[in-house]
């Protein structure tokens, strides 16, 4: 039985016009002009409107060759819906306007036989954005290419969880045919978001929002997830993909495959001048083997 999760933020996140839709992106995958490479094995990207990031995510997206991949495994964080756990799609198809991408219902099973995965109701499936903003990018990436998605909504974890979930998905980055899409916005800065960290030794706020952002991206590059809490607990930046990065980072420490992760692009939605402005950051990365 066909369940369809329908691409509930088409027209309003983005639009649900498959021409205009399918235009836009090419033209930010043509900006971006970067090659395509088989040794990318995975990419962190935003999740915001198109309108703020799809040109940010041209740059992680950008990056893949679709030629050799089978399956997508796509880590997002849960914005509306607690759980200590990460939970699993019960959909079998995902739409998109520019392509319907299928759900691999025997990976879904697999990963749902450890008793560590609970399910998500398809309600829960479609008021979340974190996923479904990635969705148009890869329908669109590999076009003529068939790939089947493994969706898991990762919730807040703890750091035992957070390692327990990467020891558990590491198997899956050895093999070459799965590829790793990993949704995060960084710095979520000003009243609105309860969060205004300002370091005034680097000037203008949007500087030291960069600066605490950057310090984020090049603790992630290092690959090393112990690391990385420590920043969140000292900073408490609002990095709210920190929980699939972090799961990310433990399947890279779990793997044999080396793959180091590289940041390619860096955007604040705006400047922030005073502490009345608010902005939200966003980063693109490429996890790439390494020799």
């Amino acid at each position: 039985m066909e369940k369809i999760r329908r691409a509930s933020h088409a027209g309003s996140w983005y639009t649900d016009n498959s021409k205009r839709l399918a235009e836009e992106l090419d033209s930010w995958l043509r900006e971006a002009a970067l090659p395509k490479s088989p040794e990318v094995r995975g990419v962190i990207a935003p999740h915001a409107g198109f309108s703020y990031s799809g040109r940010a995510a041209a740059y992680a997206f950008g990056n893949i060759d679709p030629t050799n991949i089978s399956r997508v495994f796509l880590l997002g964080p849960s914005h509306h819906f607690y759980t200590p756990k990460c939970a699993l799609s019960t959909a079998t198809v995902y739409k998109t306007p520019i392509g319907d991408l299928p759900i691999d219902l025997e990976v879904i099973e697999e990963l749902k036989a450890t008793g560590k995965f609970e399910l998500m109701d398809i309600r829960v499936d479609e008021a979340e954005h974190s996923m479904e903003m990635h969705l148009p990018y890869l329908a669109k990436v590999f076009e003529g290419h068939p790939v089947k998605l493994v969706p898991i909504l990762v919730g807040a974890l703890s750091a035992e969880n957070e390692a327990m979930y990467g020891k558990l998905l590491a198997k899956y980055l050895d093999d070459p045919s799965n590829f790793f899409s990993v949704s995060s916005d960084f710095c979520h800065w000003g009243s609105r978001f309860n969060y205004m960290h300002y370091d005034k030794k680097y000037g203008a706020i949007h500087k030291s929002i960069e600066a605490l952002d950057k310090m984020g991206m090049d603790i992630i590059e290092t690959g090393d997830p112990d690391t990385f809490k420590k920043y969140l607990l000292e900073y408490d930046n609002t990095i709210c993909g920190r929980h699939p990065i972090s799961v990310f980072l433990h399947m890279m420490r779990n793997s044999s495959t080396k793959i180091k992760i590289k940041f390619l692009r860096y955007e604040q939605s705006s400047h922030c001048k005073s502490m009345r402005d608010s902005s939200v950051s966003y980063a693109s990365a490429a996890a790439k083997m390494d020799d």
